[in-house]
């Protein structure tokens, strides 16, 4: 998988860290695109981090933003240039083409198993756990395409909900 990131930078001369970044603001929700979330997903230094924003902002890839409500926080998204290069470096491609001989069962078992793994290497290092929104305990369903959540109070849209959170919480099986 490092062999093919490092093969979607090459033109644009972006290191792997480079792509990841860009790969986890495309992924990441109002809540998580920060600087601070983004070194703490990729498990980077502050000055290691704001080195790659440096650079991807200097490229037109990334745009920094003051948050609405706390204009102290710098919040980042992906350019259209950012968008556009993601859209055409395809860098899951290999991997798609790489499990197109296997069955979709066989891949919901591997990942989920997988799923399974990561989360508890995660917790046993004392690691934040990233999440999609609606698989979050915090996540509370108010209509088809309405949720909100639990921690933060705010309204959460149903496309929003799919993004992943630096403040996710695994929902937890209770007992009976």
């Amino acid at each position: 998988m490092r062999t093919e990131l490092r093969k979607s930078g090459v033109e644009e001369s972006l290191q792997p860290v480079h792509l990841q970044a860009l790969m986890y603001l495309a992924r990441a929700n109002r809540y998580s695109n920060t600087p601070q979330a983004l070194a703490e997903y990729l498990g980077l230094t502050k000055g290691t981090v704001s080195q790659t924003l440096l650079l991807l902002d200097r490229r037109g890839l990334v745009e920094r933003f003051e948050d609405d409500i706390d204009r102290r926080v710098v919040r980042l998204r992906l350019s259209t240039v950012g968008e556009q290069f993601l859209s055409d470096s395809q860098p899951t491609l290999s991997w798609a083409n790489a499990t197109r001989n296997i069955s979709p069962n066989r891949i919901r078992n591997a990942v989920s198993a997988l799923r399974e793994a990561l989360t508890q290497l995660q917790l046993d290092n004392e690691g934040s756990t990233f999440g999609a929104c609606n698989s979050c305990r915090q996540c509370q369903r108010l209509s088809q395409r309405v949720s909100r959540c639990g921690l933060m109070g705010d309204r959460i849209s149903g496309p929003e909900t799919r993004k992943i959170c630096w403040f996710f919480e695994p929902k937890t099986e209770e007992v009976a």
